[in-house]
């Protein structure tokens, strides 16, 4: 079996201090606010991601303790396979979430629509670019 070192790059300052506030989605806490404060060494590569509306955040599910290849979802009482769901409770606890960006003040980045737990390592970020996206028919 393959086992990876990811480093973390920083962390998120959340609203959200208690799991069960989290929204389930970005998309619920459109208006919420949070600052990911990137590394000191990491602060180099934010340059030019101001250019970007959206940004794609990957990130480590730090409280997630165990998984289930089975679980509930909130919106069917049948269990699901955990890939074809959105549960934090993965072999891999990594989570991805698309959040409006704001501002960045040095190594701080403000975004909106955070789903986060506060203290959440942020693993790395990516701008979210709409053409290179499927599009649904």
């Amino acid at each position: 079996m393959n086992e990876f070192i990811i480093k973390s790059i920083g962390y998120i300052d959340s609203p959200y201090r208690r799991l069960k506030d989290i929204p389930s989605q970005s998309i619920y806490s459109k208006e919420k606010r949070a600052i990911i404060n990137i590394k000191d060494e990491y602060k180099e590569g934010l340059k030019d991601l101001d250019k970007f509306t959206y940004i794609v955040i990957q990130f480590y599910f730090h409280e997630s303790t165990d998984y289930d290849l089975l679980t509930p979802t909130p919106w069917s009482e049948e269990l699901k396979g955990v890939f074809s769901t959105r549960s934090p409770r993965r072999p891999n606890p990594i989570g991805i979430t698309i959040a409006k960006l704001i501002e960045i003040k040095g190594s701080k980045l403000i975004i909106e629509g955070v789903d986060m737990l506060d203290k959440t390592p942020i693993i790395d970020i990516k701008p979210y670019l709409e053409n290179l996206n499927p599009k649904i028919d």
